[in-house]
């Protein structure tokens, strides 16, 4: 039942409280309400030019001033000069907003009064000065602000809400003398909960109940938040009629913040319900905004002089505070947790591990932090779950859920049922749900989700009471009954704290920091790639041109050096297969440490020819790890060639000279000085291959290069750090090297028939043209797989030779076929050989394309000694 009124609401609502004046309420239900003060004061509205306009009708009860004398005189008529200078010099509190200035024990009266004055409140509503006296019927000796430090001191924050609030309530009775003193906590539903309670009786009558938010309406809400204490001395009070009941436009006097207003008649039938003869309501403000309420009752008339109201006023502000410590010290707690959690969640990732696993790692702190029966990751549309979660299905429509009512911030509920009806299906796993945006497009989400809590709440009454038509209209009839109400909740988790919507703010800003960083390092990598991907693309394009011209003048001096095709057909050959195993120690497949000596040397064979042997490459040799092998052969291969163009090896007398060795960090140093060619200057334009020497290894390596042009020759020093230095091998006296492609110690020769299995023309007659060199009577050419299996099954073979790539397709099945038949065969490949290419083979020979009648008639002979 929506009642307009409650326990500790008078419900005046900010109205004007005049005789008769029918408002209306939020749910536009009347509210009668009679202009009056209570009989323990007296009221007088001034206007601005210090008239007075109303009055209260008990002002000679009080004041000893006739009515019908003190209406439309100057106020200093009615006041001594002392008060109404008084009053003067404290007008400046009343001009704030809701601002009132409080006087106790002024003499007022010219003429007689009581005899320790009065205590008067100010405070402005609309043209009018409203002064409101109540006589002082006692003087203490002792200051009553200082009863109020006692009861704070004595409050024990580190308990516990629970008993941080039984010990506030405890402390205000003491100090206002109540029977019974409550502390009324708005729920997030604006329903009320009785959180503790202090009875003279010792008794418990209320503590734990809940309350509807209708007993509070939100009119009687928002004037709690102006007016912060409101005493009804004696509810049978019937009070004093303000005069007149409009001024001379027909405008009402807005009695909303006077201290000595009466109350509705509607909130007198409540309490009287309650069996309660006097009520004070205290409002409990936190951050601005309305966060419970003292509710003060007696069994009898008990009056409280306005400075001891003002008093507990200063209870309720300072237990506010303790309050607000209170909750500071739970969000540092979760703060200090979430710190921990952070740590441990990125030492997960820094390991290795994804966002998704680091977060299931952690589930368990998060736990500690805010608890959970199941955890979802929803990443990047990809569902991750633990726990009591819903399944993927279900959660996939849950986060469309998501995309339209979540905002940008923590979304959370603890009915997830009521919101979205499929979840009332599996609410036995997943009953609440707090759901924390990690990204914002498109949407990532980190949900906990909580099992049902079966629990059951008492209400003081039954909440859903029928309607009832009473002496005050539909829906006004104030409760009468307060016996305990239990209703049981199924289907509701446990709900969340302002605490854990904090701990959740927190992640959502820990989980936001990982998604920029990884998003950060994402870009960065792909950036790197680029530029790594535009370096080997514009050193590719440089490379096949110079191979082209390359190949044209090792065709030009080859073909004018040879005396006959023999011999110049030898010469290109040896030259070719140079520059195709320089390229080979590029496009390694076996990613391991490889020699810094060899590299070099490598390079220089490919392009030097005779020169080669201009060549002194001394100190200790060192492995190059795999990660740096690629950069180190670009600024080698650029200063070889450069020096076999330009430098020392372009003439017939100049000599290199590399030297290499470990610095003391356990780097390596290579000093290449060019003597005997040439004068070098400095090259006029800073093309591409200078900018491969002078900055690849800083920019790729973090180590050091510096070139000079001198007019002895160039000099160039290069530091690799240790880092991508494998190893350091013992300086040796280097054997004669034998080549990979050295002819077998005797000739062999073919006989029989045989073919090649080659999708490229040249290639396959280049080789077909080999073996009937060694002797084959017959060879075929075969460019399919299909055709070679159908070759075999109608032809005698005694030899082959296959290309592992045939366009769209690979010669597997048939280099099986062969094997399985015991006949020799050679593989030949561009690609070396990779493991993972022998494993899809069986065992063979391979032979290394660009082949050459040698290399190729060793691998046949190999072959062949294989199969016997």
């Amino acid at each position: 039942m929506n009642h307009p009124t409650g326990p500790h609401s008078d419900s005046l609502s900010g109205s004007h409280a005049t005789q008769p004046v029918t408002l209306t309420n939020c749910d536009r239900e009347p509210i009668h309400q009679l202009g009056r003060v209570q009989s323990y004061g007296a009221l007088v509205a001034v206007s601005q030019d210090w008239i007075v306009q109303h009055a209260s009708e008990n002002l000679p009860e009080i004041l000893g001033i006739p009515l019908e004398h003190a209406i439309g005189l100057p106020l200093g008529q009615l006041i001594s000069a002392e008060g109404f200078q008084r009053i003067r010099r404290n007008l400046r509190s009343v001009e704030l907003k809701d601002g009132a200035a409080r006087l106790f024990g002024v003499e007022l009266l010219q003429t007689q009064g009581p005899q320790n004055g009065f205590d008067v409140c100010l405070h402005q509503s609309g043209r009018h000065l409203i002064i409101e006296f109540e006589p002082k019927i006692t003087r203490r000796d002792r200051d009553v602000l200082t009863e109020v430090y006692p009861q704070i001191a004595a409050l024990r924050r580190e308990k516990g809400m629970d008993i941080l609030a039984r010990d506030a309530a405890r402390g205000l009775r003491e100090i206002c003398g109540f029977d019974s003193v409550m502390v009324y906590q708005f729920q997030p539903d604006h329903s009320g909960k009785v959180i503790a309670e202090q009875r003279a009786d010792g008794q418990s009558k209320y503590n734990g109940m809940m309350f509807p938010a209708s007993d509070i309406p939100v009119q009687a809400r928002a004037l709690y938040k102006r007016s912060l204490l409101r005493l009804i001395a004696d509810v049978n009070d019937r009070g004093s009629a303000v005069y007149p009941a409009q001024d001379i436009n027909d405008a009402p006097l807005d009695l909303s913040l006077a201290v000595t207003r009466a109350v509705s008649p509607i909130h007198v039938e409540y309490l009287r319900n309650m069996g309660v003869a006097a009520s004070m309501s205290v409002s409990i403000m936190k951050d601005g905004e309305l966060w419970g309420l003292f509710a003060c009752h007696h069994h009898s008339p008990r009056y409280i002089d306005y400075e001891r109201r003002t008093a507990i006023e200063m209870f309720a502000h300072l237990f506010s505070y303790e309050i607000a410590r209170f909750e500071e010290g739970l969000r540092k707690k979760v703060e200090a947790q979430t710190s921990r959690m952070q740590s441990r969640l990125m030492a997960q990732m820094a390991e290795g591990a994804t966002l998704s696993d680091s977060l299931m790692a952690v589930s368990h702190d998060i736990g500690d932090v805010i608890a959970h029966d199941g955890l979802v990751l929803y990443e990047n549309e990809t569902f991750h779950a633990t726990g009591a979660a819903p399944t993927e299905d279900e959660f996939r429509a849950i986060a469309r859920l998501l995309d339209t009512r979540a905002g940008a911030g923590t979304f959370a509920t603890d009915r997830l049922g009521a919101l979205h009806d499929p979840a009332r299906d599996y609410a036995d796993r997943c009953a609440g749900m707090m759901a924390i945006p990690v990204s914002k497009r498109p949407r990532d989400y980190l949900i906990l989700f909580r099992k049902p809590v079966a629990s059951t709440v008492s209400w003081a009454g039954d909440p859903s009471k029928a309607v009832e038509v009473g002496p005050n209209g539909t829906r006004l009839t104030p409760r009468k009954s307060f016996d305990v109400w239990r209703e049981t909740v199924e289907g509701q988790s446990a709900p969340w704290s302002a605490q854990e919507f904090h701990a959740a703010d927190l992640l959502r800003t820990v989980l936001l920091e990982i998604f920029l960083k990884v998003t950060d390092a994402a870009n960065l990598e792909r950036k790197r790639a680029q530029e790594q991907q535009q370096l080997l693309i514009s050193e590719l394009n440089h490379r096949v041109r110079n191979i082209l011209n390359l190949m044209r003048g090792l065709l030009a001096q080859s073909r004018s050096s040879a005396g006959t095709l023999e011999e110049f057909t030898k010469n290109l050959d040896g030259r070719i297969q140079a520059l195709a195993r320089a390229h080979d120690q590029l496009t390694s497949e076996q990613w391991e440490p490889t020699s810094i000596k060899s590299l070099i040397q490598c390079e220089f064979d490919a392009y030097a020819d005779a020169k080669a042997s201009r060549v002194e490459i001394s100190g200790s040799d060192a492995m190059i790890s795999p990660n740096a092998f690629t950069t180190l052969a670009l600024v080698l291969h650029e200063m070889a060639t450069n020096s076999i163009k330009y430098g020392a090896l372009c003439d017939r007398s100049g000599r290199v000279l590399v030297s290499l060795r470990e610095d003391a960090s356990g780097g390596l140093v290579i000093d290449w000085v060019e003597r005997g060619g040439p004068p070098v200057t400095p090259p006029k334009r800073r093309g591409f291959g200078s900018l491969i020497i002078e900055s690849s290894i800083p920019h790729e390596l973090k180590g050091d290069a510096e070139v000079s042009y001198k007019m002895s020759g160039l000099e160039a020093r290069f530091r690799l750090p240790p880092a991508v230095i494998s190893s350091f091998e013992r300086e040796i006296e280097d054997a004669a090297p034998v080549p990979d492609d050295a002819p077998p110690s005797e000739t062999f020769t073919l006989s029989g028939q045989g073919f090649v299995l080659e999708d490229t023309l040249i290639i396959a007659m280049d080789a077909a043209g080999i073996m009937e060199d060694m002797g084959a009577q017959e060879v075929a050419i075969i460019s399919t797989v299909a055709a070679a299996m159908k070759h075999l099954e109608t032809a005698h073979v005694d030899f082959a030779v296959l290309d592992v790539n045939l366009g769209d397709e690979q010669s597997v099945s048939v280099a099986h076929a062969l094997y399985e038949r015991g006949t020799p065969f050679v593989l030949a490949t561009g690609y070396g050989a990779a493991a993972d290419l022998m494993d899809t083979y069986p065992p063979c020979v391979v032979v290394q394309k660009p082949f050459s009648t040698t290399s190729l008639q060793s691998a046949l002979a190999q072959a062949f000694a294989k199969a016997r």
